[in-house]
């Protein structure tokens, strides 16, 4: 008997033993950027992956633009950001570098925006899984996970080149696309040329945008940058901000107390107000004012299953009332670079 016993014990540990001799770790990247750090690439390179149970990716983020890799069981709510994984550590729901997925679970890196930092998840069952960032809803991928006796596609050679041309193709901008919808490249070359332009308003593009699926998933490129990045106007004169972008973005006047994630607020006493096409319109007095438009995107997409929405903040209007400059910011993107400034003259 105790020699039957040794010999399965034998056994279960050779087979642990083959398996953890098999187990492969395979290497990703997370975002990419322009050297100004002004587009920035929203995509896992590559967003499709195929692997053994029991191996290992290793997703390397490579932009200063925060995101996440995150992995939630099917049917599981899509948290926000700052809330992560129920249950993670606080206090944005992550889980440890390290972490297995099952398709049972949630993994979270957490939001990362240092360049070459690294975030590892173990898989160590069959299955089809999708890889979301939780910040970005234009990011995701697949990753499959096939038996140890399935041969397999790809090697890393082929993922290192395919997420190489992936973020080449991204952030190049070959059509042109992303510099037009600035006015960066239009044949009138300003923003308030723009056809929604109200009368004596100018008009600012709030970054600018292209979505470009692939099988595996979603991605998309943002130029996070204000059209015109200094603009001069009169007394009395309206500036309006529009989002053209995949991603979200803020206006925000002073250097008050605000977060990206608050909503409109403004200093006690500034005239604040919503015309008649449901845009916000503030009336600034003094270059002391403090002013935060809160979120500025597009319209939601619409999704089969869901509610319909209500129209989203996809504008935002100032009136400028007395001379001076006006330095603002993104809130979410300032430390990239997305800042600008209103010149306003008697």
């Amino acid at each position: 008997m105790r020699r039957t016993s040794t010999f399965w014990l034998a056994i279960g540990f050779a087979l642990i033993l083959a398996q953890a001799v098999h187990a492969e770790s395979w290497h990703a990247k997370v975002g990419g950027q322009s050297f100004d750090e002004g587009v920035q690439a929203l995509a896992f390179l590559p967003n499709e992956m195929w692997i053994h149970a029991g191996d290992s990716i290793t997703w390397t983020f490579s932009a200063n633009e925060n995101h996440s890799v995150t992995f939630l069981k099917v049917g599981q709510t899509r948290p926000t950001f700052a809330a992560g994984c129920p249950g993670g550590a606080p206090p944005s729901g992550t889980t440890p570098d390290g972490s297995s997925f099952d398709g049972m679970n949630c993994v979270n890196s957490g939001l990362i925006a240092t360049p070459g930092t690294t975030y590892t998840v173990n898989f160590p069952t069959i299955g089809n899984f999708v890889i979301v960032c939780l910040l970005h809803v234009n990011q995701s991928g697949t990753i499959h996970v096939l038996d140890q006796s399935a041969p397999l596609p790809h090697d890393q050679a082929f993922y290192d080149r395919q997420a190489a041309a992936e973020e080449r193709d991204l952030l190049f901008d070959r059509d042109g696309g992303l510099a037009a919808k600035l006015r960066e490249g239009g044949a009138k070359g300003l923003d308030d040329d723009d056809a929604h332009a109200h009368q004596g308003m100018k008009i600012v593009v709030m970054g600018a945008g292209e979505y470009a699926p692939t099988p595996g998933g979603a991605q998309s490129v943002s130029r996070m940058r204000f059209g015109r990045e200094s603009i001069a106007i009169h007394a009395g004169q309206t500036v309006e901000w529009a989002s053209s972008d995949v991603s979200g973005h803020s206006v925000q006047f002073g250097p008050g107390a605000f977060g990206p994630l608050d909503p409109l607020k403004a200093s006690p006493g500034l005239v604040v107000s919503r015309d008649a096409d449901g845009t916000v319109h503030a009336i600034l007095t003094s270059t002391s004012d403090n002013l935060y438009s809160g979120r500025i995107a597009p319209q939601s997409q619409e999704r089969t299953g869901l509610g319909q929405l209500a129209p989203g903040a996809t504008r935002f209007r100032v009136t400028f009332t007395t001379p001076g400059t006006y330095p603002y910011i993104c809130a979410y993107h300032d430390e990239i670079g997305m800042k600008g400034e209103v010149i306003v003259r008697p």
